[in-house]
C-alpha cells in the first residue's frame, strides 16, 4: 500500500498530468524546462526552473508541488516547508506537502502539533503516519498514549514486526531496556531486528543491561567474522564491559528519522523505484544529520540516479573519524570514477590505503579501478594486498584471485592468470564466470582443448541466460570443428546479446565454416556496426571483419598462417 502511494505521487507529478496553466510564455519555458530536469533526475535544475515559474506565477498550486518535490529531493527541507504549508492552507490535497510538514514539525520538536494532525487520506500512508504519532507521543512525554499507539498499529497486517521494532526504540530511548530486550529476545522486532541497524540497537539494549556476553553473541550469530570498523569498536567495548549510552535513538525526532529510514530502506528492497526511496532517506537525513546510514543510501541512490557530483556531497559528509568513513570514501571513489573522474577516485584510495591499510576491501577497490584505467601492474600489486588481509575463510577471496588473474591475462601473463583461476576455482569450483573465462582463455590459446570444453559447458549449465558463457561454447565448438553444434549455440548467444560486436563477429565465422555465406557477411556486417569508435579492447577488430568481407574468412585464415577450416574440421 506504501509503494503504491508513493508511486503515485511521484509518477504523478512527473509525468506532466499537472501541466499548469502559462499566463505567460515564460512560465510555460520555466515549467517545461523544469519538468524536463526533474524527469532526468537533474533536481538542483528542477528547483531552479520551477521556483522561476512560480515567481512569475505565485499562486500556481502545481507549481507549488513541483517546487515542493524538487526541494525535497534535493533535502531542502527548511526551504520546501513554507510552500508545503500555503498548499495546506489553501485545502490542496498533497502527499509530498504532508511529508514536508511532518518532517518540518518533527525537527521544530513541536510534537503536540504531530499528535494533533488529522489524519488524511493523502497523508504519506497510514503506517508511516501512524508510528510518526506514536512516536510523537514519545516526544510529548506521554509515553503510555505512544504505547498504546503502538500496539493498536501493530495489529495491521504485515505490520507488527516493524511497529515492534519501533516500539522497542522507543522504549530504550526513555530508558526501559527490560521491555525493549524483551521485545527483540522474542523475535517481535521481526525483520526489522535482523537488520544491521536491529542487530546494533538490540546489542546496545543488552550492554545497557550488563549483558555482555549476550550482546557478543547476538554480533558474532549476525556477522561471525565479517567484520568491519563499527562492529570491532563495538566488539571491544562489549569485551570490554565498557559502559556505554543508548545511541541508536536518543530521542522521539531520532525516532521518527528512523521511521522514514526504515520505510526507506524497506521500498529500496521491493525495488520500489529510487526516485521514491530518496524522499524518505532525505527526510531521515533532515531529521537526523549524523544517521550516517541514511547519508549512504542517499547517497548511492542519487549514483544510481546519475547524479554524481550530489552523491559525492553526500559522501564527503562523513567525518574521517567515523566508523564508517571508508564505506564513504569507497562509494566517493566510485561516484568520482562514474562521473568520468579516475584520475580523483584513484588519489582517493591511495589515500585510504594509508588510514584503512588493513582492510582487504580498500586495496582490492584500487585494484578494480586501476584494472579498468589499464594499470594492471599496479592492480595486480593491489590484489596482491588484498589477498594477503582477506581472511582464509572470507567467501570474498575466490573474487580476488579472479580479478587479479584477470588482471594477469591482461597484462599477457597466462600462466599467472590460468594459476589465479584455477586458485579461484579451488575456492568456488562451479562458478561459472571464472569457468568461463578459463575455459575461452583456453580456446583461444588453442590448448586443453577438451578441459577448456568442459568448463564451459559446467558455466552455461550455470548461468544459461548469459550471452557471453553461451558464445564461448558456441566458439570452443567452432574451434574444436564441430560447427553445427556451434552454429546452435552461436545463434543462441545472438539472441540473448543481439548487439554485441563479438558475438555476431563469431556468429558470421561459425556461418562461413558451414557455408552459409551469405548469412555470415550479414552478420559481420552487423558486428561492424555495433563497434564503437573509442572501443580500444574489444576482440572485434574492425579491421579483419572488413577484410572478411572482402575475400572471405578462408582467405583471411590463409594470410594469417592459421589452418583452413577444412583441416579443422577434419579433427
Amino acid at each position: 500500500m506504501l509503494r503504491n502511494v508513493l508511486t503515485g505521487m511521484a509518477a504523478l507529478l512527473l509525468s506532466g498530468a499537472f501541466v499548469p496553466p502559462a499566463t505567460a510564455q515564460s512560465v510555460a519555458g520555466s515549467y517545461l524546462a523544469g519538468r524536463n530536469a526533474a524527469v532526468n533526475s537533474d533536481y538542483a535544475q528542477a528547483a531552479r526552473y520551477y521556483s522561476d515559474a512560480l515567481a512569475r506565477d505565485p499562486g500556481n498550486v502545481e507549481l507549488m508541488e513541483s517546487t515542493v518535490l524538487a526541494q525535497l529531493s534535493l533535502g531542502n527541507v527548511a526551504k520546501a516547508a513554507p510552500l508545503a504549508r500555503l498548499l495546506e492552507q489553501k485545502n490542496q490535497s498533497s502527499q509530498v506537502a504532508r511529508m514536508v510538514i511532518t518532517a518540518d514539525l518533527a525537527k521544530q520538536e513541536d510534537y503536540k502539533a504531530l499528535v494533533e494532525r488529522e489524519p488524511d487520506t493523502s497523508g504519506i500512508g497510514p503506517w508511516v503516519d501512524g508510528l510518526v504519532k506514536a512516536w510523537a507521543h514519545v516526544g510529548a512525554g506521554d509515553v503510555t498514549s505512544a504505547m498504546t499507539a503502538f500496539d493498536t498499529l501493530s495489529q495491521e497486517a504485515g505490520m507488527q514486526g516493524f511497529v515492534m521494532y519501533h516500539k522497542a526504540l522507543a522504549l530504550a530511548s526513555v530508558g526501559d531496556f527490560e521491555g525493549a530486550e524483551a521485545i527483540f529476545s522474542q523475535a517481535g522486532a521481526g525483520a526489522a531486528g535482523q537488520t544491521r541497524r536491529g542487530v546494533l540497537a538490540h546489542a546496545e539494549i543488552l550492554a545497557q543491561l550488563d549483558r555482555y556476553e549476550d550482546a557478543l553473541a547476538v554480533v558474532r550469530a549476525s556477522f561471525g567474522e565479517a567484520t568491519d570498523p563499527e562492529l570491532d569498536q563495538l566488539i571491544a567495548r562489549l569485551e570490554a564491559k565498557e559502559a556505554k549510552p543508548f545511541t541508536h535513538v536518543r530521542g522521539a525526532q531520532a525516532g521518527i528519522a528512523e521511521v522514514f529510514f526504515t520505510f526507506a530502506a524497506v521500498l529500496k528492497s521491493e525495488a520500489a523505484g529510487d526516485y521514491y526511496v530518496l524522499l524518505y532517506s532525505r527526510i531521515a537525513r533532515y531529521l537526523r544529520p549524523d544517521h550516517v546510514d541514511a547519508l549512504l543510501l542517499t547517497a548511492d541512490l542519487l549514483e544510481s540516479l546519475g547524479q554524481y557530483d550530489l552523491a559525492i556531497l553526500e559522501y564527503k559528509d562523513v567525518a574521517a573519524d567515523d566508523p564508517a568513513f571508508h564505506v564513504s570514501e569507497l562509494g566517493r571513489a566510485d561516484a568520482l570514477r562514474r562521473s568520468g573522474k579516475e584520475g580523483q577516485a584513484v588519489e582517493v584510495l591511495e589515500n585510504l590505503t594509508r588510514t584503512h591499510g588493513d582492510l582487504a576491501v580498500v586495496h582490492s577497490t584500487l585494484g578494480d579501478v586501476l584494472r579498468a584505467q589499464g594499470d594492471y601492474k599496479g592492480a595486480i600489486a593491489a590484489y596482491d594486498r588484498a589477498i594477503e588481509l582477506a581472511a582464509e575463510t572470507a567467501p570474498v577471496r575466490w573474487v580476488l584471485y579472479y580479478s587479479r588473474g584477470i588482471a594477469h591475462e591482461r597484462s599477457g601473463n597466462d600462466e599467472a592468470m590460468e594459476a589465479d583461476f584455477r586458485a579461484a576455482l579451488k575456492l568456488n569450483p562451479e562458478q561459472p564466470q571464472v569457468l568461463n573465462y578459463l575455459g575461452y582463455s583456453m580456446v583461444e590459446q588453442k590448448r586443453n582443448l577438451d578441459e577448456a570444453l568442459d568448463m564451459i559447458e559446467r558455466a552455461v549449465a550455470a548461468s544459461p541466460d548469459s550471452g557471453y558463457i553461451v558464445d564461448s561454447l558456441g566458439w570452443a565448438f567452432y574451434r574444436l570443428g564441430r560447427y553445427e553444434e556451434a552454429v546452435v549455440q552461436m545463434e543462441r548467444a545472438v539472441e540473448l546479446l543481439a548487439v554485441d560486436p563479438v558475438v555476431n563477429d563469431h556468429l558470421g565465422d561459425v556461418y562461413w565454416a558451414v557455408g552459409r555465406h551469405r548469412e555470415a557477411e550479414f552478420q559481420w556486417s552487423r558486428a561492424l556496426s555495433f563497434i564503437e569508435e573509442d572501443d580500444n579492447d574489444s576482440e572485434a577488430n574492425p579491421v579483419r571483419i572488413r577484410r572478411k568481407l572482402q575475400i572471405g574468412l578462408d582467405k583471411v585464415l590463409e594470410q594469417e598462417g592459421a589452418p583452413p577450416l577444412k583441416v579443422a574440421n577434419d579433427i
